[in-house]
């Protein structure tokens, strides 16, 4: 307890003995079970976070913690990730060393791929002790931090980490996104705080004054209405005032302004400069807006820090709490402020900062027609648009709004601005902009530029025809730039891959590229290769295609996802995984769209499971970062794979979920996507009527979806033609399976299925057993596996059982192999029926529970984390992505029942084979 000359001791935590219980609590949990959790403290600025944090970070540390503790600034908010940098690189034992941050930093661009390194450090600490991460003022987080505390927590929920946030109630958002992100996957817990009880703050006054407390005190006290840090501040005034004759200062009672009242004229200038720039800045920022030499203003600094206003940290000045620097920002008069926000801005770019940190200065200081700060918005945006998107729209957007109507300069920010907010999934906010700036009458050159940035907002909103109209009408007015007009070429070819006429698209497409080429333009060039492309996979040209997208991802690897499924499409599933395992290693963009990628290749090689947790980690990233491309198809996938291992409910319930999501993005692919998955329902409730007419109505979708769907599933197509008494339109598909086989002379699942069409439609068990011949060079086991069943169904109506039996066998054991297990259960009833039943075994179910509920994936991740790796060291060894591990670790720990990897370590280190 300090005497009268000392400062109050723990002064936040008198009245705070039952909240803090509940922080040691949980750090007694995290370090006891090896599981995470998160805390939120909230309440009103001066109540107490800040102490009660220091107070759960010290006892954690005393406790055996590694501690990372860091505090947002609401003017410092933009900077990408610079509030979570505070938590990981100060400390003791940073998180992480400043080399290791600055390789993330570079890496910022990919948000997916940044909060998966963050989590792989932090994983990788929490393996040898517990981790506290804190994070004081949560509500003026940076966008990018916000968004790695909305995953970090669930990503490394089964780590012993504790992350402690603060935040006051208002603004609101921020903390509770956080807090809901992680309620239902770990303990998460918010401890409001609100008024010292009147018993706590006399505890305070005794703490401060070292003495009996008297009535005039505690009158005093009552105008700090129970708030700890209005109380201290008070307290202090007490302390240091000069009258003998102990009279209260004037203005304590009113908070703490009067505190600013004894300080000499230039040091509440330097203050004021100080609020100016923020809760933290630098000397030399303070003292260029109040334009005097710092030598000046060392006198000044020395008072601010004795009046216990400033803490000086060696490299930056700090406001001791965020109530003095708003006590002193609010008494500078508002016309003033805007012009001193301004000149910070201007100030602080040419001192050699990032624009970037002069942005909230130019949001609360420029005036219409500012075309400097307009600059500064625009180099900002361009700085954050890869890694938030959704800031460098908003940054546009005013940037906008600061240029007046009539000024050229309106068009350029325009086109930027609805780029912006493409890139931030706002399409619709895109359009609108486009068209009112449309309406102003734009100079020949805006009108393509504008149109050309619409077009990602319109290809993104499956308006195909719309996207043509617009494209063709600009290049038939003409005068656009050489650039502009080959980006306009190269959108009509996109939107034309949508049409019937795929030579003209091709025709199209082929022009486009030649301008992309004389002009030298990249992104003209991406859009001709990316129309060229889907242009030949809709032909069924996959030899083409996969010439298109290998071209395209080495101009651009975003597309490598692109050029990994055409690889598959040609069965050379040895060049998609290679891709797969380099894209891994080189931490690629579009992490969602490799996942997808990922679970094309697992589909096409029979894993079932693996497949299953690719397409469910594909959306849930594409979910977080609000780009929603293949939720139609993923859950399309998802429904058959339910089917095929047997699962109705579970096919039913995607099937629901792939036409809420077709609601959303009814484009000709996901709807002819749905109607045959419908069709597939349906065949297996025997309802071959309607699998029929779901059939045929996916062929009315549009020649190139009979290439794009029914590649691989056309023999499903054709048996429900046959069931429903549909001949003529099973002889159609056939048709449809030799004419994609000629197109693709070098693939052999496409020359095995076409044969096994042709087979099916004919009830010829030779031609039936050629397909099988063909097949047996496919490496895909679930085709061979299904024209080994249609070769056995024959063989078993002509009378050939013997080898019935033995194709009957192949096509279970390759069902069974691969998890497909209501295939696999037909095969087994047809021999079965054969009397051979007895002779080829018996299926065994796969509990739902314990390790024996584990898929083979699974298991082995499981036994990988039990032996100490990380889910990046697992996935290295496995080859998949750290995703999908995480996918698989968390149907794991629900299998197992645990909660933690030390539990997991200790259930398999006590299996017989562990």
């Amino acid at each position: 307890m300090a005497g009268a000359g000392g400062p109050p001791s723990r002064s936040g935590l008198r009245g705070r003995e039952a909240e803090l219980g509940e922080l040691e609590a949980l750090i007694a949990s995290v370090a006891r079970t090896g599981s995470s959790a998160l805390a939120l403290v909230q309440g009103e600025p001066g109540i107490g976070k800040t102490t009660l944090l220091a107070e759960a970070v010290t006892e954690a540390a005393a406790a055996g913690f590694s501690v990372g503790v860091g505090k947002a600034d609401e003017l410092h908010h933009i900077v990408p990730l610079s509030s979570l940098a505070a938590c990981v690189l100060h400390g003791d034992r940073p998180l992480l060393s400043g080399d290791a941050f600055a390789d993330l930093a570079r890496h910022h661009d990919q948000r997916i791929w940044l909060v998966e390194r963050l989590a792989e450090m932090i994983e990788a600490r929490a393996g040898g002790m517990p981790v506290l991460i804190g994070l004081d003022d949560v509500q003026w987080a940076d966008p990018l931090s916000r968004f790695a505390l909305q995953h970090l927590p669930v990503r490394l929920r089964t780590s012993p980490v504790l992350w402690l946030l603060t935040s006051r109630r208002e603004p609101a958002g921020p903390a509770e996104e956080i807090v809901a992100a992680a309620a239902g996957h770990l303990p998460a817990v918010t401890v409001s705080l609100g008024p010292l009880s009147g018993a706590a703050i006399a505890q305070l006054a005794g703490d401060a004054l070292g003495a009996a407390v008297g009535e005039r005190v505690r009158d005093l006290l009552d105008g700090a209405g129970g708030n700890p840090f209005l109380a201290v501040e008070m307290l202090a005034g007490l302390r240091t005032a000069d009258a003998p004759d102990g009279h209260v200062p004037p203005g304590l009672v009113v908070g703490v302004r009067g505190r600013l009242r004894s300080l000499r004229p230039g040091t509440l200038r330097f203050l004021q400069m100080g609020a100016v720039l923020g809760r933290t800045f630098g000397f030399h920022d303070a003292a260029a807006l109040c334009g005097r030499p710092a030598a000046e203003l060392i006198e000044a600094l020395e008072e601010a820090v004795r009046a216990g206003l400033l803490d000086d940290d060696g490299d930056h000045l700090v406001f001791r709490h965020d109530l003095l620097r708003q006590a002193v920002y609010v008494d500078i008069p508002p016309s003033a402020r805007k012009a001193l926000h301004r000149e910070a801005a201007r100030g602080l770019v040419a001192a050699g900062h990032q624009p970037v940190d002069a942005v909230p200065h130019i949001l609360r200081g420029a005036l219409p027609g500012d075309e400097e700060a307009v600059l500064l918005l625009r180099r900002a945006a361009d700085d954050v648009l890869p890694v938030t998107p959704g800031l460098a729209a908003d940054l546009m957007t005013r940037a906008l709004e600061l240029v007046p109507s009539a000024r050229p300069l309106r068009f350029a920010v325009g086109e930027q601005a609805v780029c912006c907010l493409t890139r931030a999934g706002r399409n619709g906010d895109a359009l609108s902009m486009g068209d009112r700036l449309l309406a102003g009458r734009p100079p020949v050159d805006a009108f393509g530029r504008l149109q050309a940035a619409l077009g990602g907002a319109l290809w993104n909103m499956d308006l195909a025809g719309e996207l043509r109209r617009r494209a063709e009408a600009a290049l038939a007015l003409g005068g656009a730039a050489p650039d502009v007009d080959a980006r306009l070429r190269g959108l009509r070819a996109l939107a034309m891959s949508r049409d019937h006429d795929l030579r003209a698209a091709r025709e199209a497409g082929e022009a486009a590229l030649r301008a992309a080429t004389a002009t030298g333009d990249r992104e003209a060039h991406v859009l001709a290769l990316s129309a060229l492309g889907e242009i030949a996979q809709n032909a069924g040209e996959g030899s083409l295609a996969l010439r298109r997208f290998a071209a395209l991802s080495a101009i651009d690897p975003a597309y490598l996802p692109e050029e990994i499924v055409a690889h598959l499409y040609v069965d050379d599933f040895a060049s998609g995984e290679r891709l797969l395992r380099q894209a891994t290693d080189t931490g690629a963009t579009r992490q969602a769209m490799l996942l997808w990628a990922q679970g094309q290749h697992d589909l096409g090689l029979g894993r079932l499971d693996d497949a299953d947790a690719d397409f469910v980690t594909m959306e849930r990233l594409e979910e977080e970062v609000g780009v929603c491309v293949q939720q139609v198809n993923g859950r399309v996938l998802r429904s058959r794979i339910a089917l095929l291992r047997g699962d109705r409910d579970d096919a039913r319930e995607h099937l629901v979920a792939a036409r809420e999501r077709l609601a959303a993005k009814p484009n000709p692919g996901n709807t002819a996507a749905v109607r045959f998955l419908e069709a597939v329902h349906a065949e297996a409730d025997e309802d071959f009527g309607l699998a029929v007419d779901r059939i045929r109505q996916v062929q009315r979708q549009g020649p190139f979806m009979r290439w794009r769907l029914l590649r691989d599933w056309v023999d499903s197509a054709i048996r429900m033609a046959l069931r429903g008494a549909e001949h003529e339109l099973a002889v159609d598909l056939a048709a449809q399976a030799r004419a994609h086989a000629e197109r693709n002379p070098a693939v052999p699942t496409a020359a095995g299925v076409a044969a096994q069409a042709d087979g099916l439609v004919n009830n010829d068990p030779l031609t039936l057993e050629h397909a099988v011949g063909l097949l047996g060079a496919s490496p895909r086991p679930l085709v061979r596996a299904a024209a080994y069943a249609d070769l056995g169904w024959a063989l078993l109506a002509a009378g050939r059982e013997r080898r019935a039996v033995a194709a009957l066998t192949h096509a279970r054991d390759l069902f069974a192999a691969s998890g497909a297990h209501a295939p696999a259960a037909g095969a087994r009833h047809a021999l079965d029926d054969a009397g051979a039943g007895s002779r080829t075994g018996a299926a065994v179910e796969r509990p739902v529970r314990g390790w024996g509920a584990l898929t083979p994936s699974e298991k082995k991740i499981a036994r990988l984390v039990a032996q100490g790796h990380t889910n990046r060291s697992a996935a290295d060894l496995l080859v998949v992505s750290p995703h999908t591990v995480n996918t698989h670790l968390t149907s794991v720990f629900r299998k197992l029942s645990v909660n933690s990897r030390v539990q997991l370590a200790n259930l398999v280190m006590g299996l017989p084979d562990g």
